[in-house]
């Protein structure tokens, strides 16, 4: 039996730890009652995700990558149709990279061998190619496709980069259909208001660093943020 099949009322599945307390077993589940409709909520939400009509068709961008110049189409790997790209705060602008970006970068790293059997993923950044590969050296990761946008419109057509100059961390999907690219979905919740107290989250689903804190009783907090290092 599995928890989708229990009776929601009820939730037995014959789970006690070690010296709980009665009130600790009633409380927890009526947290998993929660937990479960989540679950199916989310499911939902990827469901209705997978079901959205082509967005609008992609320019051909030039990039800087490693090897030289690339087109957006080259990226996708034969039998790979979909690319998610993240666009990483590290602007030439900047002395560093965002500390959030890095945080949440070093998170991921670990995850491209196993994303890359099914689908493409790349990193985009407005910096010089090489200033990019020596803080991707430097920060040790191993996985990333880095690639420079610096001279095309790219940070600015998809909303990584307002108006004023400021960057932001967005998330893109794109598919290669008949030869040419469509858009997909974006993390476009990050300009969706907040509720009160609340940070957007347009990327909070993908983020190792911060569901591990809704774990515990200290949550999030309110006073701290990722640092590039830590002394």
């Amino acid at each position: 039996m599995t928890a989708d099949t229990l009776n929601p009322t009820d939730l037995t599945h014959g789970l006690n730890y070690p010296n709980e307390s009665p009130e600790y077993r009633a409380a927890r589940k009526a947290l998993l009652r929660e937990e479960i409709d989540l679950r199916r909520h989310l499911e939902r939400v990827a469901a209705q995700r997978r079901a959205l009509p082509l967005g609008g068709e992609v320019k051909d961008y030039q990039f800087m990558s490693a090897t030289g110049p690339v087109r957006l189409s080259e990226v996708f790997e034969k039998g790979k149709n979909s690319l998610i790209t993240y666009n990483w705060m590290f602007g030439p602008e900047r002395k560093d990279s965002c500390a959030s970006c890095a945080a949440f970068l070093d998170g991921l790293d670990g995850a491209i061998p196993h994303v890359s059997q099914r689908v493409n993923f790349a990193v985009i950044a407005r910096s010089p190619i090489e200033r990019m590969l020596e803080y991707k050296k430097s920060r040790a990761w191993r996985n990333f496709r880095m690639l420079s946008s610096g001279d095309n419109t790219f940070n600015s057509d998809y909303f990584a980069l307002a108006p004023d100059g400021v960057e932001n961390p967005m998330t893109n999907v794109f598919q290669l259909r008949g030869g040419g690219v469509r858009h997909v979905w974006a993390s476009e919740m990050f300009y969706a208001p907040s509720d009160p107290g609340q940070h957007p989250r347009h990327n909070g689903t993908l983020d190792v660093l911060w569901n591990l804190f809704d774990l515990t009783p200290d949550g999030r907090g309110t006073d701290w943020t990722p640092q590039l290092t830590y002394r």
